[in-house]
């Protein structure tokens, strides 16, 4: 069944806020913010941008509170750029998915790490005879 409507606003969505948030947006608060993903609901009135601060593992209260305080102007810059009827809410959510993905990508480095070890140790113990 291909995309649906809701799907190419979102993609369309994520592209703009990405782009503002780089350009326009001079707030300190939201330096290194990335769009990670935008859900949009299929009557197109909500939209959940998800997000993260590179170079952090959790989301600190600052950044929430600059993404709070830029959400007009963000919806305001996205009616400007994006031709729709009804320019959709936007509700800003941390993406714990990255910090997920980072603790699994440690665990794994730490495994081979180990692995490593134990086969220089055994190739050692293998020449002592």
């Amino acid at each position: 069944m291909g995309f649906q409507r809701a799907d190419r606003v979102a993609d369309l969505i994520k592209a703009e806020i990405s782009h503002i948030l780089l350009r326009q947006i001079q707030d300190p608060r939201l330096q290194n913010v990335t769009i990670t993903d935008v859900e949009v609901t299929k009557d197109l009135h909500l939209a959940k941008v998800f997000f993260v601060r590179m170079g952090e593992s959790e989301c600190s209260d600052d950044t929430k509170e600059g993404l709070r305080s830029a959400a007009g102007f963000l919806r305001r810059e996205l009616g400007k750029k994006v031709q729709l009827r009804y320019v959709p809410e936007l509700m800003f959510v941390y993406d714990e998915s990255f910090a997920y993905g980072d603790r699994i990508e440690r665990l794994l480095a730490e495994v081979r790490t180990d692995e490593q070890e134990e086969e220089h140790e055994t190739s050692d113990a293998g020449q002592d005879c």
